[in-house]
């Protein structure tokens, strides 16, 4: 009984503290003048000792205790307020959008705690199952219509945690006729991860992919593709990446290599504009600054993507680079066919592709003239649409595709053409997604 209430006690001094920990953060203590003279003095000294250009962090300083001098920061009391106003000055000299500072009591204060090995294993345990509730990035994999990959990519998660999941991926778009890479909403990570999921799209020779320059080692770097990767390499399948506003960092890296090495056609719009790597440093108890570190010079280009972003071959609205990606890749392949029934197989998905991209509009007048029973097929119009049924199976809802073919809702084998003698329908023609077709004639009225 001592020991259940002694567990009931400590559980009930946990939750209190938990409680106190959320208030505090959602209702954070204001800042003091001596707090914030502190979070300056530390930032310039980080900025000075590691900032990729020695003379723009100079600047960078400068301008915070010129700021500093006019007084624009000695009323802010929100630790929030002020963290994002210094990210606004930092950037305004340096441009920089990796940049910024953050208030983060909470992290800091756990990993301060990280005190022992069992601290430790906690603290990476915890981080582990972060990145697992992400799938490391990975969201989404699958075939798409004429046996195109796609990758939906969020992150480039850490290789030592996320490389499983990355060769599992991998592997299973090995067997596509064209891969797409979605980074339309990937924000970076690991140049490690990059390194790998390239060397897939490459043979066994090395290629170079990038260098780096480190300024607080005074170092250089490279990172070329791998000699060896688990399972099958595709060097020669076509490969689209979809690119946004939103793509940055390690993804626009990804992004600018295959660009300037040739190996990928980019689609959307142009990424973001951060090349400058680095890293989250304690500031103080509260606040961390995330500080560039290095810088990428691309092998081919000799310099980066550093504020200006990469641009895509083909710029169309981010919303419709997934189905533009999908007809370029589409449309590529059967141009490239001299088999008769490979083209109709990469041409079978383009033709619904551009239905739903621009669709086919007809009268209800001319819509009448196909309603009628053509041997065990029978198309009937409710409310000014067309529906196609086959003996007593599903009634399927028809939309055109051109002035007398039409598609079937929820069916993506199979469509129809009207075989008309003047202004008159004769027949209805069942074409399959093999180069299968068939007919019946239309009964007589």
């Amino acid at each position: 009984m001592k020991t259940a209430n002694t567990l009931s006690l400590v559980l009930a001094l946990f939750l209190l503290l938990l409680s106190y920990c959320t208030q505090a953060q959602e209702n954070p203590a204001p800042l003091t003048r001596q707090e914030r003279q502190t979070v300056l003095d530390s930032i310039a000294s980080k900025l000075d000792q590691n900032y990729v250009f020695p003379e723009m962090a100079t600047q960078m300083i400068e301008n915070l205790r010129t700021r500093q001098g006019k007084g624009a920061y000695k009323d802010i009391r929100d630790p929030q307020e002020f963290a994002a106003l210094l990210t606004t000055d930092l950037q305004a000299v340096s441009k920089d959008k990796h940049l910024r500072v953050s208030f983060e009591p909470r992290q800091i204060a756990e990993q301060q705690q990280t005190v022992t090995a069992e601290d430790s294993i906690a603290y990476l345990n915890r981080y582990i199952a972060s990145l697992k509730r992400g799938n490391f990035g990975f969201k989404e994999l699958k075939i798409l219509e004429g046996n195109i990959g796609y990758l939906d990519l969020r992150s480039f998660s850490n290789v030592e945690y996320g490389g499983e999941t990355a060769v599992s991926a991998m592997n299973f778009l090995s067997n596509t006729d064209a891969m797409i890479i979605d980074l339309r909403n990937n924000g970076g990570g690991s140049p490690a991860m990059i390194q790998l999921i390239t060397s897939y799209l490459f043979g066994s020779d090395p290629v170079h992919l990038n260098n780096f320059y480190w300024r607080p080692t005074d170092s250089n770097s490279q990172t070329w593709t791998l000699p060896h990767v688990s399972g099958k390499r595709s060097p020669d399948t076509p490969v689209y990446v979809l690119t946004s506003p939103n793509t940055f960092s390690a993804a626009e890296e990804f992004s600018y290599n295959l660009k300037n090495l040739e190996r990928a056609t980019l689609i959307g719009k142009t990424t973001g504009g951060g090349a400058h790597p680095g890293g989250s440093v304690v500031a103080t108890d509260r606040f961390t600054i995330w500080v560039p570190t290095g810088r990428a010079i691309n092998p081919i280009t000799n310099t980066n993507w550093e504020g200006t972003g990469v641009s895509p071959h083909i710029e169309v609205p981010v919303q419709e680079a997934l189905e533009v990606a999908h007809i370029k890749a589409l449309e590529s392949l059967m141009e490239q066919q001299t088999d008769e029934e490979r083209k109709a197989f990469y041409e079978w998905p383009i033709t619904r592709l551009k239905a739903l991209k621009n669709p086919v509009r007809l009268d209800v007048t001319t819509l009448q003239t196909f309603v009628g029973s053509y041997g065990p097929r029978k198309i009937s119009m409710e409310n000014g649409t067309l529906f196609y049924q086959r003996d007593n199976g599903t009634k399927y809802e028809l939309y055109p595709y051109g002035d007398r073919e039409f598609m079937l809702k929820g069916l993506d084998s199979f469509r129809i053409r009207f075989i008309t003698e003047g202004d008159q329908v004769r027949a209805l023609q069942g074409l399959y997604s093999n180069g299968r077709t068939d007919k019946n004639h239309k009964d007589k009225e």
